[in-house]
């Protein structure tokens, strides 16, 4: 099966709350891969050394979610009540925060694996109430 297939594959049998949840699913583990070695480095220049691997790609791929996330929650059509929606472009805002102070080797990974948890809890427990 071509990857193409496979995509539409997923999209036709995947409710877009499922891919959400199973996308920042993915971020953390990617993320909790380096947050430990990460975080325990003093800030500065030791930190900077560990962001030449896949922490970074790790971490660009993360904020362009919350990117993307943040594009849909303005969209005028948006159905999520509007204090949600404030709540989760403010999470957004901290995320692009907290990504631009690890690439500068300050702030740690674990405060945006926090933000995705709760998250992908929500989306858990959204789709099992829907099953």
């Amino acid at each position: 099966m071509s990857l193409s297939a496979y995509k539409n594959t997923i999209k036709a049998t995947e409710s877009p709350r499922a891919i959400e949840r199973r996308v920042l699913s993915q971020m953390n583990q990617r993320l909790g891969a380096h947050q430990s070695e990460y975080d325990a480095t003093e800030a500065g220049g030791a930190r900077l050394g560990i962001l030449a691997g896949p922490l970074r790609e790790a971490l660009n791929d993360n904020v362009r979610l919350w990117l993307e996330f943040k594009a849909d929650l303005s969209k005028p059509g948006n159905t999520l009540p509007p204090e949600l929606r404030a709540g989760l472009l403010s999470l957004a805002i901290f995320v692009e925060r907290q990504t631009s102070l690890i690439l500068s080797g300050q702030g740690t990974v674990k405060a945006l694996m926090d933000v995705n948890a709760p998250l992908i809890a929500a989306l858990q427990t959204q789709g099992s109430e829907a099953a």
